[in-house]
């Protein structure tokens, strides 16, 4: 991502914009074939100074402008005449957003074909453990029994609907921006849509209705749905280091050299690629906050809001390819202590049964009163210190519902996980039904 982000690949995607430009107009008879050749040959980010396009920059507030003359100096080189038809019709907006969306198509690639090694990981990790029950936790304290698998599941279902999300934003935001200085293409008489239609075939990408200099909802939309990413890998990072706790100990990270430890501590075993998944999640909800601040433009073209995206979304795009690809890396190799997890639902007692008991006294004296008994019955157990299932059997205005039998199978934890393998089940068909929604990447001109 780093490497798609870059100011190499980020001049080279602008060059594949003029290149593809001059293509087009050839095409549409507006300019010379030769000299459409003679421009795609110098479009070329190598043949670019960049120190000499930085200070320029810096000056222009704004890269197109000193590209577009590097580049006309370049083809003049060779031919002044075919020169001339350097970023003919265009404006830098063009250059800079078409040049964008060509980047955020190769990190969307990159980050679809981590999220289906996410999907894959956590689908086997869900079906590994569909049946192994262990404590359901609400507000940081245990409250009933379910499964490992289902909690896996709960982190695949958002996955899926991030796979979906990311193929839905391609239709919207994979499309040219070429509209030349306020969105008209006056500068192309006549010519101009169909230059337009011929520059996206080039680039392979879809037609905007109209220029979409100063709207700037696609690339918030990019912005706002991997916000929502990392929120998800955020909240498999958080459960994933909760229960890494000494005092839980049911879910580890894997081992291994060099890999979670301490510089003083040599017994410690810390959630790293938590770490990283939960410092972005951290940031990225930030960044997006600045892509959303940055939509409102003033009329045909921004001033500073647009500039604050150039190194906003590249970062946001960044933490996000971090935090994923470690994720991805990291499920398949989780480590599970499935007896642990039944040693935890021991903890309490039995109180974690105490809704299962509820149900089934309430099934013969109501919900009310059943609720009643059973609350009292815990109180009991909290202030003794006795298994529940103990204050219960001394207790006749309970045991007058209940058998000794019916106590032994409300006080197991796979006779109260209602529909929790069928929700298993449910979740890891629809991921695996999810159509992979990578593209391969393209190297145009450049």
């Amino acid at each position: 991502m780093g490497e798609v982000f870059s100011d190499a690949t980020r001049i080279q995607r602008m060059l594949d914009f003029e290149a593809s430009l001059a293509s087009a107009e050839a095409q549409c008879g507006v300019i010379p074939a030769s000299a459409a050749q003679a421009i795609a040959s110098k479009c070329k980010a190598e043949l670019i100074d960049f120190a000499e396009l930085s200070k320029a920059t810096a000056l222009s507030v704004n890269p197109a402008i000193p590209l577009v003359k590097q580049l006309t100096a370049l083809v003049a080189g060779d031919n002044a005449e075919e020169a001339r038809f350097v970023h003919w019709g265009a404006t830098s907006q063009d250059v800079n957003d078409t040049g964008l969306v060509l980047q955020i198509r190769q990190g969307l690639d990159i980050l679809h074909a981590d999220l289906d090694l996410l999907s894959r990981g956590l689908a086997d990790l869900a079906m590994k453990y569909r049946s192994t029950p262990m404590a359901g936790r609400t507000l940081m304290q245990q409250a009933l029994p379910t499964t490992f698998g289902v909690k896996v599941a709960g982190w695949l279902d958002a996955v899926t609907r991030h796979r979906a999300r990311i193929s839905e934003i391609r239709k919207r935001l994979q499309v040219v921006q070429f509209g030349g200085a306020v969105g008209t293409l006056a500068s192309l008489g006549d010519k101009g849509l169909e230059v337009g239609a011929a520059l996206a075939r080039e680039l392979e990408l879809g037609i905007a209705a109209a220029p979409w200099h100063s709207h700037r909802d696609r690339v918030a939309e990019v912005a706002t749905t991997l916000g929502l990413l990392v929120g998800t890998l955020g909240k498999i990072a958080r459960d994933i280091s909760l229960h890494m706790q000494t005092d839980i100990a049911e879910v580890f990270e894997p081992a291994g050299a060099g890999r979670g430890g301490s510089s003083t501590m040599p017994h410690k075993r810390n959630p790293v690629t938590a770490a990283v998944a939960l410092a972005a999640a951290t940031r990225v909800p930030g960044l997006v906050s600045t892509m959303l601040s940055a939509m409102v433009q003033e009329d045909e073209r921004g001033l500073g809001n647009w500039h604050a995206e150039w190194e906003t979304l590249p970062e946001i795009f960044r933490l996000t390819a971090g935090a994923l690809h470690q994720m991805a890396d990291m499920v398949p190799a989780l480590e599970v202590d499935t007896a642990r997890m039944r040693q935890n639902m021991n903890a309490t007692h039995g109180l974690i049964f105490a809704e299962a008991v509820t149900m089934a006294i309430g099934k013969q004296i109501g919900k009310s009163a059943a609720h009643k008994l059973v609350e009292a019955a815990s109180q009991q157990t909290t202030k003794s210190g006795k298994h529940l299932r103990e204050v219960l059997q001394l207790d006749k205005s309970v045991m007058t519902h209940l058998s000794s039998a019916d106590l032994d199978r409300l006080f197991q934890a796979e006779s109260y996980l209602g529909a929790a393998e069928e929700i298993v089940d449910r979740v890891v068909a629809a991921s695996r039904n999810e159509q992979p929604g990578g593209i391969a990447l393209r190297s145009f001109h450049g």
